[in-house]
């Protein structure tokens, strides 16, 4: 059992004349934040087992209801888009928006292109002053493993048009696109643990047995967003200079991205299987990529300014990996008692 293996026997005990009364856990009720006069809900199962969670906290939405945001109007770009992705984000199924003076076209295309970008998320009703988006996506359907397996995917696209440019000196026609994706994964990401922070139940179904490792996972995804910001912006500076790229450079990024390709999978991997041995030796080659000689064999070539650009923003993606490394020993060694034998130094 999680939350530090607790006994899995309670003794029913009397309370009052007629009630009778089981303790919890205490790791999972520290787990849960719960303290004395706290409510919970719970269900009950076909096969008689009871389902248990925290009472959701006042003023939280339930799923029925949409999330409403009323204002005079939006005038201000870009304000409704955080608005809609700050409410997906947060695990809102339904999204309203009422305006007092009708929107304008401008404003009801934002709105719709903010859909579009967005996993599961339509436009469900359209009128002047009030506008519902509905998100139809089930939760349960995605697992945290495999939504990080997809940026994986989007990170290593990114780097695979790198490696074309630099080898074909024609500008990639795919940061948009790639951009985009990961936008869409990386808000799904978020909103599911969010989703999972305040259903232990769901954390479990999608990876997060622990609801320690919550936090871990978050850290994940901010990382998994800092290289796919950090890889897209190389990718649009490396198409500045695709016609001009020195030989050098071209050279240089030639051993430097498929390298990175293959730390990143190799961080992953250690992420979603952990294993210390394998997270030690992953953590070692990360911390020693950004010192290797093709890495410093790029910086010394890059002369114009998009060339210096992609240099450091490769070089910061290693860091990020580096980091990541570290969270898969952290998760390595709670996982399990494995012991391996550090060669003295």
């Amino acid at each position: 059992m999680a939350w530090g293996t607790p006994s899995r026997e309670r003794r029913v005990l009397k309370a009052g004349h007629s009630s009778i009364a089981v303790t919890l856990p205490k790791p999972w009720a520290e787990a849960m934040n719960l303290r004395p006069g706290d409510l919970i809900v719970f269900d009950q199962n076909d096969d008689g087992t009871l389902y248990l969670k925290p009472a959701p906290a006042p003023g939280v939405s339930t799923n029925g209801v949409p999330y409403l945001v009323h204002a005079r109007s939006f005038d201000t770009p870009g304000v409704l888009t955080r608005l809609v992705i700050g409410a997906y984000r947060a695990g809102h199924d339904a999204i309203e928006i009422r305006t007092d003076l009708p929107l304008g076209p401008e404003r009801v295309e934002e709105l719709l292109e903010t859909a579009r970008g967005l996993l599961g998320v339509s436009v469900v009703a359209q009128e002047p002053n009030r506008i519902v988006l509905q998100n139809f996506i089930d939760p349960s359907k995605y697992g945290l493993p495999q939504l990080v397996q997809r940026m994986k995917m989007i990170l290593v696209a990114f780097l695979d048009e790198m490696e074309e440019v630099s080898q074909r000196r024609v500008p990639s026609r795919r940061p948009a696109i790639l951009d985009e994706e990961a936008r869409k994964v990386l808000a799904l990401l978020v909103r599911q643990l969010f989703l999972a922070s305040r259903d232990w139940s769901l954390a479990r179904r999608i990876g997060s047995p622990d609801p320690r490792q919550l936090l871990e996972w978050r850290v994940v995804v901010h990382a998994l967003g800092e290289l796919a910001e950090m890889f897209g912006e190389a990718l649009r500076a490396l198409n500045e200079i695709a016609g001009k790229l020195p030989a050098d450079a071209a050279g240089a990024l030639g051993v430097v991205v498929p390298d990175l390709k293959v730390q990143l999978k190799a961080v992953v991997d250690a992420l979603m299987h952990p294993s210390l041995d394998h997270a030690c030796g992953v953590y070692y080659e990360a911390r020693n990529a950004a010192a290797a000689p093709s890495g410093r064999r790029l910086a010394s070539a890059a002369r114009s300014g998009s060339a210096r650009s992609v240099s450091q923003l490769l070089e910061r993606g290693a860091g990020c990996l580096t980091l990541l490394a570290e969270v898969a020993i952290d998760r390595a060694v709670a996982a399990g008692a494995e012991t391996i034998l550090v060669e003295a130094a």
